[in-house]
């Protein structure tokens, strides 16, 4: 009966040794933060001409509360 479980015991030693060195050390190395290189916008120049776009239509389009001519 020890026989059977000195054997026993080896088997599951071995066994259980060699899983837990599978696959090697770990290592991690840390990486460096990427730099964030905010460009200027292209754009820029579209909102400030559509806004005087705008305006300038207003102007030019003058109001409409001219009091109606009356008929006889």
């Amino acid at each position: 009966m020890k026989n059977l479980t000195s054997r026993l015991l080896a088997a599951t030693l071995t066994l259980s040794s060699s899983a837990a060195y599978a696959g090697g050390p770990v290592v991690v190395e840390e990486e460096g933060q990427p730099e964030v290189v905010a460009d200027s916008p292209r754009s820029g120049w579209i909102v400030p001409v559509i806004i005087g776009a705008i305006v300038l239509c207003a102007v030019a389009c003058g109001n409409d509360d001219d009091t109606p001519a009356v008929s006889e």
